[in-house]
């Protein structure tokens, strides 16, 4: 049951109704990746206006709101995860008089606005370590990173055997102010992204000041970025499988995350979000990037005083497989939801493959087959309880574009490494949203235009003006999947029940009857309902459930 109140909103000054019911519990969230979006200015990148200007394609959508990717001042280096400054807009993207005009937008539409807050390091163009460089060893600019001297003759090898994930040793030696060769310090990602050191109490004091300036603007809360991070072991020793995190590009290396220090600065900013949402009733979310080797593990995260929510991965990176799905939504099921929490649902983001791809054959258009999954596991996320966030595009059935020409590509992990394997290029690629040829109404201007990641031609076919037109696109299944959603409270929250099941197919009950089944092999298969589907992802007949296809029924009746 939704309760609701009157409030007076600190930025309008007017009265609203303010719903209390905690929208995070079964929220959809929809990821918009600032750059690639929509650009309004012509310059072929995706900016803040260009958001704004989006928002009714996503209310008509039916999202309950959007988490927009770091768009602070920076380098660039890693696309905006790299903060020179965490309380202002990079005037790429816009300013934060447009960031104002943004949020009333969203407010008028009811959709929520999450920032991502990225605190387990900066860019090397941030005040601080510029200070940091000028300093001498010692000092207390230094102390907010990880500065250590050196191993070896003259100091000249790095302080522990760590790898970055992005590639690389996880050390880089400065140049000290008198031109010798001076200390190291950590970065676990690239060199322009150090380490801070959160043992120094200079750096919680600072994130602070981060929430508190964009919570005063009137954000519904945060994407905690590398939530499992930040805290290093206190010796930094040697790791006894070092390249473990640039093997994977996981943070697997148990000496430099998920320490349990760790869960101090969750339960302060639990604290901080809960004085937030005590003064107009709004409650404020804190969901994490939580990268652990088990549902157990990632549970400790999102106890009642800690992180609200924290995304799982194990879902995204399942196999196509009823059995492998089952097991991690039971194990979600039980060790998640089980601390009063709600299972944060993803197929996708920007560090991904998308999911046309990843399900079918590699190939610069995807496959029929990688569609098809696609659309069944869309509608099995829908289906399950908890919250779902969809990166954008995936609403279009776009699959990665995986045939990039070196030259453009701007992932580091590709400079860091020359290696196209984990290169995450291929997922950012601006949308397409009219007509038949580059940029397809992404950018302003003529068609020579060019977006900042080329986009392919056959990218026409997913343009958003022919996906609203097509009653069969993965938008319209996308659309009704949340509205029907939205209109059945039992999609949300609350039991699911395992339906017995012919092999290669997966079968729950929701509520008061809502049922979903997913037929992962390629043959039809008996329904485990009689008559015809509420929703499916496919063509599907009564009694009948094809390949590669998810439904769903609203009945008392299963079949036999």
């Amino acid at each position: 049951m939704h309760n609701r109140s009157r409030h007076t909103d600190a930025q309008t000054g007017q009265r609203v109704t303010i719903d209390t019911h905690r929208w995070w519990r079964d929220a959809v969230i929809y990821q918009v990746y600032v750059r690639s979006f929509l650009d309004s200015t012509g310059d072929g990148i995706g900016d803040l206006a260009g958001v704004r200007a989006g928002l009714p394609y996503l209310k008509k959508l039916g999202v309950d709101g959007i988490w927009l990717s770091p768009f602070y001042p920076s380098p660039q280096q890693d696309h905006g995860y790299d903060v020179a400054d965490h309380c202002d807009v990079d005037p790429l993207f816009g300013d934060l008089g447009e960031f104002d005009l943004l949020m009333t937008d969203a407010r008028l539409l009811g959709i929520k606005v999450l920032l991502d807050i990225v605190p387990n390091h900066c860019s090397s163009e941030h005040p601080w370590f510029r200070q940091a460089l000028a300093e001498a060893p010692g000092g207390e600019a230094r102390a907010r990173f990880h500065f250590a001297d050196g191993r070896g003759p003259g100091g000249a090898e790095p302080p522990n055997n760590w790898h970055a994930m992005f590639g690389g040793p996880a050390w880089s030696r400065i140049t000290e102010r008198d031109g010798t060769p001076g200390q190291w310090y950590l970065h676990m990602f690239t060199p322009e992204q150090p380490d801070l050191n959160w043992r120094n109490p200079e750096v919680g004091a600072h994130f602070d000041h981060v929430l508190r300036f964009w919570l005063d603007r009137g954000v519904d809360g945060f994407r905690v970025d590398v939530a499992a991070g930040l805290y290093k072991h206190a010796d930094l020793p040697d790791s006894p499988d070092p390249m473990a995190d640039a093997r994977t590009r996981d943070s697997v290396n148990p000496l430099a995350w998920n320490q349990p220090e760790v869960h101090g600065v969750w339960r302060h900013w639990r604290s901080v979000c809960e004085e937030y949402t005590a003064r107009d009733g709004r409650e404020r979310l804190l969901v994490g990037e939580v990268s652990v080797p088990s549902a157990r593990e990632h549970a400790h995260y999102v106890r009642p005083d800690e992180l609200h929510q924290a995304f799982f991965f194990d879902l995204l990176s399942a196999s196509w497989n009823a059995d492998a799905f089952r097991k991690v939504i039971s194990e979600a099921m039980q060790d998640i939801a089980g601390t009063g929490s709600t299972v944060t649902w993803v197929l996708n983001n920007h560090d991904q493959v998308r999911t046309v791809t990843r399900y079918g054959e590699l190939g610069a258009e995807g496959s029929g087959l990688g569609a098809a999954r696609a659309r069944a596991a869309a509608l099995l996320m829908l289906a399950l309880p908890g919250a779902a966030y969809i990166y954008q595009g995936e609403e279009l059935g776009l699959p990665e574009v995986v045939d990039l020409p070196d030259d453009v590509l701007t992932d580091p992990i590709y400079r860091r490494t020359g290696s196209r394997a984990r290169v995450r290029d291929g997922c950012r690629v601006p949308l397409p949203w009219s007509g038949h040829a580059s940029p397809f109404g992404f950018t302003t201007g003529t068609e020579s235009a060019k977006p900042w990641l080329p986009q392919p031609a056959y990218f026409a076919q997913y343009a958003t003006d022919r996906a609203l037109a097509d009653t069969r696109s993965f938008w319209h299944l996308y659309r009704d999947g949340l509205q029907l959603r939205a209109g059945m409270p039992q999609l949300g929250e609350g039991p699911l029940r395992w339906l017995d099941t012919p092999p290669g197919v997966l079968g729950f009950v929701r509520g008061d009857g809502l049922v979903c089944a997913v037929n992962f092999g390629t043959a039809p298969t008996p329904a485990p309902v009689a008559g015809t589907p509420l929703l499916s992802s496919g063509p599907c007949v009564p009694g009948v459930l094809p390949g590669s296809t998810a439904a769903w029924w609203i009945s008392d009746r299963t079949a036999s």
